[in-house]
């Protein structure tokens, strides 16, 4: 079987109606998502496209040996996103240089990020403006919490 179709293969077993899925695939969806699986991938799928290394296969099995480390206590958790790409991210967000985005861009950004669990309205939120630090600040406190979900897998 090519790849692609063992891939897309997966996709449908994960992500199959319970209706039109053989007990098998069921089995396989649900193991799926009680190991978190997906989860692991994407992450691993994201770092990969981010950094894109020159040896695709070496970069993620240090991953993984990080991820190992870090739930021992002796390494942080790989991240996607460190101080200075959030500082780009709303720069591109703030082309003007005005020092605020507006909570749509805040909320759009954070979803984009991977961020899950993020106060939907922050200060600024009211007259939205949300500021660099608070951007940040929430990104920051959400990608740790995907780091520690992360870490959990």
């Amino acid at each position: 079987m090519h790849p692609h179709a063992r891939i897309a293969s997966r996709r449908r077993i994960a992500t199959a109606p319970n209706n039109m899925a053989t007990p098998r695939e069921e089995e396989a969806a649900r193991y799926l998502r009680d190991h978190r699986i997906d989860d692991l991938l994407h992450s691993l799928t994201s770092m990969l496209f981010f950094h894109r290394p020159e040896r695709p296969r070496e970069f993620l099995i240090e991953q993984l040996e990080l991820l190992k480390a870090s739930r021992r206590g002796e390494a942080p958790c790989p991240c996607l996103f460190d101080a200075p790409n959030l500082d780009v991210l709303f720069g591109i967000l703030d082309p003007t240089g005005r020092g605020h985005i507006s909570a749509a861009q805040y909320r759009a950004a954070l979803t984009t990020l991977g961020v899950k669990d993020f106060d939907e309205s922050p200060e600024g939120a009211s007259t939205d403006q949300i500021s660099r630090e608070t951007f940040k600040t929430e990104a920051r406190e959400g990608l740790l919490k995907s780091s520690t979900t992360f870490k959990a897998l």
